[in-house]
């Protein structure tokens, strides 16, 4: 018996780039900051409106959170209590279609106050992604009629034949099974250290068999 592991994986470009970012003020005043803050966010989602064509782009979907204000009494180095500062935040995210409006979009909206891109998330179309699985998955049966094809010939075999087919960790050897889908995130650097990377990441789309094959 010959229980072996077939793998095959797909590189292919982003089609779809999710931008994920905070708009937040912090200050004396819960009044002000909710304004700002507000005020900022109401401008960021009337531009998404306007670019979001779901069926053509470049903005395919968007998502709002609610708006958060809350408010903390730090402490001085002399071990004294300052007095409250509020602070206000809201969530975004916008999906693009055309990443070179993306990177454009980015580039400009992380230069307003107030305004913190957390990462981007690169994606393929779910048509893409599914042909992806569908050719990765039989590329991976292959590899494992392959690689038993192999090992029957070094033991002086000739045939192998199929006995059991599963994915990793059914077959009961305990091996953890992978996603068949690798994204990618960046997240936007420190001021003093590199800047936000806006080329399009690879998506990596992976298929792992496990297989056992009885060998004479």
């Amino acid at each position: 018996m010959i229980t072996v592991e077939g793998r095959f994986e797909h590189h292919h470009p982003a089609e779809r780039g999710t931008v994920t970012l905070t708009v937040g003020f912090e200050g004396p005043t819960r009044e002000s900051v909710v304004q700002r803050t507000t005020q900022t966010h109401t401008a960021l989602v009337a531009e998404v409106r306007s670019l979001h064509v779901p069926t053509a782009g470049p903005v395919t979907w968007w998502s709002a959170d609610r708006l958060r204000a809350w408010s903390t009494r730090p402490w001085n180095k002399d071990g004294k209590q300052l007095p409250p500062v509020h602070h206000c935040a809201v969530s975004l995210e916008v999906k693009f279609s055309d990443l070179e409006r993306l990177a454009a979009w980015v580039e400009r909206v992380a230069e307003l106050d107030g305004v913190t891109v957390g990462g981007i998330e690169w994606a393929l179309t779910v048509a893409t992604r599914a042909r992806l699985v569908a050719d990765a998955r039989e590329r991976s049966v292959q590899d494992a009629v392959a690689k038993a094809t192999s090992y029957a010939t070094s033991l002086g075999l000739t045939q192998v034949r199929p006995v059991a087919l599963a994915e990793p960790g059914m077959l009961g050897d305990h091996a953890a099974p992978t996603s068949s889908y690798v994204g990618s995130a960046m997240r936007r650097a420190s001021a003093d250290g590199p800047e936000l990377e806006l080329k399009p990441a690879d998506v990596t789309i992976e298929a792992r068999v496990h297989a056992r094959f009885a060998a004479s």
